[in-house]
């Protein structure tokens, strides 16, 4: 992976997701789903603990790698359509929308998981509002599971932040064809915020009506399990 630069554009949030997240992801969406296919064992634990039938979302599902349906019920969303096609081709059931303003009425969902996804919000408010709707979407006693990346990172893979800004650019490489010669690698820049150890369960923990009950670390993430608890 190319190195991240950090993050000096001055645009607003709704803008700089639109253009380095919301438009890179429809125009990698096939070079990306093909890197996207092995489970994470933490979210596949997570899953295997619903109770058989439980209706889950996926919100922020990408190519539906966590949409399997054997034991539990998943739908999935997100914002790319050329995604959501790849997950209609997959067999599963996805629609396009906004992770800021789901389209289902609150209790609607047993439980949900956003996996790599609120790191793309450009502020704390955008970035509290996504797991307010999480929240607000399962029922009560209801569970959300939350993956974001880590600014330390303590694998020696591919992503290399030097931890002095929190807000970066990281480069996603498409190869050109090798078989002329002539056609170069495309390279396009997604924005992310890097959390720091302890900042995603703090940002949770503002959120009302709900209770941090698991976190951690895993693979170079942190993670959160908030249960909803209606007063």
């Amino acid at each position: 992976m190319k190195d991240p630069v950090p993050d000096t554009l001055t645009l607003d949030e709704a803008t700089k997701e639109s253009q380095y997240v919301h438009q890179v992801y429809d125009q990698i969406a096939s070079h990306f789903s093909d890197t996207r296919f092995k489970p994470w064992p933490v979210i596949t634990s997570y899953l295997d603990r619903q109770p058989r039938g439980s209706l889950g979302v996926d919100v922020g599902c990408g190519n539906g790698k966590y949409l399997r349906s054997a034991d539990i019920f998943m739908l999935g969303t997100d914002l790319s359509p050329p995604l959501v096609d790849i997950c209609g081709q997959r067999g599963h059931d996805a629609l396009v929308s906004d992770a800021l303003q789901l389209p289902f009425r609150s209790g609607a969902f047993d439980f949900a998981i956003s996996i790599a996804v609120i790191h793309h919000m450009a502020s704390d408010e955008r970035r509290k509002r996504a797991i307010e709707e999480l929240v607000r979407v399962v029922r009560d006693q209801g569970t959300v599971l939350v993956f974001v990346w880590a600014l330390e990172q303590e694998t020696k893979g591919r992503r290399r932040f030097d931890g002095s800004t929190q807000d970066v650019l990281v480069p996603w490489v498409v190869p050109g064809s090798r078989q002329d010669g002539h056609a170069p690698d495309q390279v396009f820049h997604r924005y992310y915020h890097l959390f720091r150890d302890g900042e995603l369960a703090q940002l949770a923990g503002q959120v009302p009506g709900c209770t941090v009950v698991e976190s951690g670390y895993d693979r170079d993430n942190w993670y959160v399990v908030i249960q909803r608890q209606n007063a």
